[in-house]
């Protein structure tokens, strides 16, 4: 697969334009884009914009994921030239703008409900749209009918080719044939070569045809589970392992301490992994095929689980520590190819040592640069001793820029959940 090259050493952030300001709306969010882009984002994911469904509306806003109508925006967030504008400026700035998609199912009072034939929707015993999980507010498209998937298509055409998105990212991919997608994608490609396209999945066959990249949710799971002591960090290095033979070499894989689903319904990084929040961050940033992202309100700290069918603003927004620490991080990136993602990183290469069920030590190197991660992933003060062979010499740190060195024989104490991650 042939990605971007924007993407290989992009940090992605996740706008949810409802919360993100007190405002609400795309005008207001766009004035954060200069923000973001200081820190270091390179694509800024928005929520879905499209009007929502008020037929068994949860909450007095409803789910984002509810969608009237796929060719519009929701009157609460703006108007569609309010969207060109979010765009034009991330564009201005040097930015990509990616589109939550969600083709699964769309708002029960749906354009498409009253419009389409009855045979659009998966029915129920009483011939009403189905409704897909518990999810209420929503109807199940039928995918069975090739219709739904040239409508599906000329909606997502329209907002590439009027609208100029760069990219989507695509709802619970694996509820919708995967010929659907690979279809789709070739499509849309001959309008924007360029395009990106990320499953919110982690099927393998989604790779197959190249149409995505895609979540690593597993991962996720066992960062929480290692920051909860629930498991040991060697089930997340038997994991990247493993990783490496399930997937082709250029898949590359969203990593994440938050998103907007484990923020409302599992509370924020502050709830799931306390004390070892920082280092599961800077984790996402060097771990292989990685694609990082920033979740909105991670950038300034804020430690809250939005309200997710309701108003829920920020109460307050200003550049902190968790903000130079993102920036630093996505300085990181930007600066070391070997952290790429996909086929143009290094892969991870472990230096051994005394401690690893609670340590991680490992290496990425491309041509011209390497980058060394020393992280105790444990809440143990721990006495660290390896040796460093062919990868011992002088360094940066990359967190506070310090010259340092790597010696031969390394033997130092680490505090609980402490890092460093070395440069050259």
């Amino acid at each position: 697969m042939l990605h971007p090259e924007w993407s290989y050493q992009a940090v992605i952030y996740e706008m949810n334009v409802r919360q993100l300001t007190r405002e609400g709306t795309l005008r207001a969010a766009a004035a954060k884009l200069g923000f973001l882009r200081d820190m270091g984002i390179d694509a800024v994911w928005l929520m879905p914009v499209y009007p929502i469904g008020a037929e068994g509306r949860k909450g007095s806003l409803g789910s984002y994921y509810s969608i009237r109508d796929y060719c519009a925006v929701d009157p609460g967030l703006g108007t569609m030239g309010d969207f060109d504008a979010f765009v034009a400026e991330a564009h201005r700035l040097g930015m990509k703008v990616l589109l939550d998609w969600v083709a699964n199912h769309t708002a029960r009072d749906a354009r498409w409900v009253g419009e389409k034939p009855a045979d659009w929707y998966e029915r129920d015993a009483a011939g009403a749209p189905a409704v897909p999980w518990d999810w209420t507010d929503t109807a199940k498209l039928n995918y069975a009918n090739r219709d739904v998937w040239r409508a599906e298509a000329d909606a997502m055409e329209f907002w590439v080719r009027r609208h100029a998105v760069d990219g989507f990212r695509c709802d619970m991919a694996m509820l919708v044939p995967v010929e659907f997608w690979n279809e789709a994608a070739r499509r849309l490609r001959k309008v924007n070569p360029g395009l990106f396209l990320l499953a919110e999945a982690e099927e393998p066959y989604l790779f197959e045809a190249g149409a995505f990249d895609c979540y690593a949710w597993e991962m996720h799971h066992l960062m929480n589970d290692v920051a909860q002591q629930k498991v040991r960090v060697t089930a997340l290095r038997d994991y990247i392992y493993a990783d490496r033979n399930r997937y082709p070499q250029s898949a590359m894989r969203l990593v994440f301490t938050s998103n907007h689903d484990e923020n409302s319904w599992n509370g924020s990084e502050f709830t799931r992994m306390g004390g070892a929040r920082e280092i599961m961050a800077a984790f996402t940033f060097v771990v292989p095929r990685g694609l990082p992202l920033v979740y909105t309100g991670q950038e300034i700290g804020y430690d809250h689980s939005f309200a997710f069918f309701d108003r829920d603003p920020i109460p307050s927004y200003a550049a902190n520590s968790f903000t130079d620490f993102y920036r630093r991080l996505a300085g990181l990136r930007h600066a070391n190819p070997a952290l790429a993602a996909g086929e143009a990183g290094g892969e991870m290469v472990e230096i051994r040592n005394n401690a690893e069920d609670c340590l991680m030590t490992f290496v990425r190197e491309v041509k011209g640069n390497r980058v060394v991660a020393v992280m105790n992933l444990s809440p143990y003060a721990i006495h660290a001793d390896y040796y460093t062979g062919i990868y011992a010499g002088m360094y940066t740190d990359a967190m506070t820029g310090v010259a340092c060195e790597l010696r031969g024989h390394v033997e130092e104490d680490m505090a609980p959940w402490s890092y460093r991650i070395l440069t050259r």
